[in-house]
């Protein structure tokens, strides 16, 4: 199988065990459980059926176990090279306890090279399949190689026959995408269907596995293996609905509309102070230039009006990073940091940029003693200092350094604003025109446009 998706965190997948022509190669955990179903079960069978000990079974087993990952990973490499062919980037290769998955970069430019890349790993896995029916009609009857070369031969047309069910997130899956994607043109459409095929896979496979272990073709211990294939590939057909609907919304976002003002207290701010004075900017500011309403009158927070310049620019921090597409002449006001002192107490509160429409309360951010902003204050670990400690905790202990917050640029839309999310996972998103702080994105705003049905935790 071949996915498109997120950037995953380093060994999050996997154990690296090296590169392929170029391509990072991870051993998932669940590999190891396979080896032992396999090598246990091979011990009280392939022995015997090759006149040798037990002990030699269970060597066998791990031979097989060996040679049958040295399959996938030449099935996963068939999808990996074709979809280099097409100009395709492929980021890895996990060979994992269903087999394995390629990790390509983004999904393919039209549906041709879609069934391409999708029929490239079952097309691999058949001819391995008749190679290894070769070598068993010629090795001699009963050795331990002619018991091999058969095994592998079942097992690679079982892989490829397996694959090419028509249902997300099999490789047929993909198949019928590219087929059903051609005749609609919608993309998103096609991915839907092809999942809710899946699905339908899935429950075929359940039904079937369960008809064969009660006739008796089944092992209980093969059961249990296949009940864990079919509840894969009900969740994986359920995630490629999901993302057709989360991508055809995709065109609805507006991070100008999303994207929230960050009110900026000084280092050392108690954090109760720091929630009261955000929490007295109920929405985004007028755009007169004037204290937002319902500000108390001794901390007013300076609000900036689109297109007017902020008394005190804030530059991104140094080591940051660049991002593509940044700067936008028509969004919002070109703002940085203000640090106007406070009428009553001389401390400096202030309102970086105006905010959209759909924009939710200020994120709260820290600045150092030259106004700078340096941190964003933490919602989570905020939330989870005690009410009667907050008046004594600083907002420092539970902020996050800027350096450390990942960047979106605000000319980001639609797909390039998904595309970004995924490759930066993170909770908040420091928003940004050239090197100005336009505001705070957080995902759960985000996710509310893309899934407004799904009940946010």
């Amino acid at each position: 199988m071949e996915q498109t998706g997120r950037r995953r965190m380093p060994g999050r997948d996997g154990l690296p065990i090296g590169r392929v022509l170029g391509v990072p190669v991870r051993l998932s955990p669940s590999m190891a459980l396979l080896a032992v179903l396999v090598t246990v079960a091979y011990g009280g069978m392939a022995g015997p059926v090759a006149g040798a000990s037990r002990l030699a079974g269970y060597l066998f087993g791990l031979l097989f176990v060996a040679c049958l990952a040295a399959s996938v990973l030449l099935h996963e490499l068939g999808h990996a090279v074709t979809a280099r062919r097409h100009g395709i980037g492929v980021r890895g290769i996990t060979l994992d306890l269903l087999g394995g998955y390629t990790e390509l970069d983004r999904e393919a430019p039209e549906p041709r090279t879609d069934l391409r890349v999708s029929l490239a790993g079952p097309a691999v896995s058949l001819a391995l399949g008749a190679l290894a029916v070769g070598a068993a009609a010629l090795l001699p009857d009963g050795t331990v190689p002619d018991r091999l070369a058969v095994q592998l031969a079942a097992s690679n047309l079982v892989v490829a026959v397996f694959n090419v069910l028509p249902g997300l997130p099999l490789d047929g899956g993909r198949a019928l995408r590219a087929v059903v994607w051609r005749i609609t043109r919608d993309r998103h459409r096609a991915t839907e269907v092809a999942g809710l095929a899946g699905r339908g896979v899935a429950l075929v496979v359940l039904a079937g596995m369960l008809a064969l272990t009660l006739v008796g073709v089944l092992r209980p211990v093969a059961l249990i293996l296949m009940l864990v294939v079919a509840g894969s590939l009900w969740q994986g057909a359920g995630q490629a609905v999901r993302v057709a609907r989360i991508a055809r919304r995709a065109p609805l976002v507006d991070l100008r509309r999303l994207v929230r003002p960050v009110l900026t207290v000084p280092s050392g701010t108690p954090l109760a102070e720091a929630q009261r004075r955000a929490g007295s900017v109920a929405g985004p500011p007028p755009a007169t230039g004037t204290p937002a309403s319902g500000t108390p009158a001794a901390a007013p927070p300076v609000a900036v009006a689109p297109g007017q310049d902020a008394p005190h620019r804030a530059p991104a921090p140094s080591g940051a990073g660049s991002f593509g597409g940044t700067g936008s002449s028509g969004g919002p006001a070109s703002a940085g940091v203000t640090g106007e002192p406070d009428r009553a107490g001389g401390e400096p509160a202030a309102l970086v940029a105006t905010a959209g429409p759909g924009a939710g309360p200020a994120t709260v951010g820290v600045s150092d003693a030259a106004g700078r902003l340096v941190a964003l204050v933490d919602r989570t670990a905020a939330a989870a200092v005690p009410p009667e400690r907050r008046p004594w905790i600083a907002v420092d202990a539970v902020s996050r350094r800027l350096e450390a917050v990942p960047r979106l640029a605000v000319g980001l839309r639609g797909e390039q604003l998904l595309r970004a999310v995924q490759d930066h996972p993170g909770a908040q998103y420091v928003v940004t025109s050239g090197e100005d702080v336009v505001g705070v994105l957080h995902l759960d705003d985000l996710a509310r446009v893309l899934e407004p049905t799904r009940k946010m935790t």
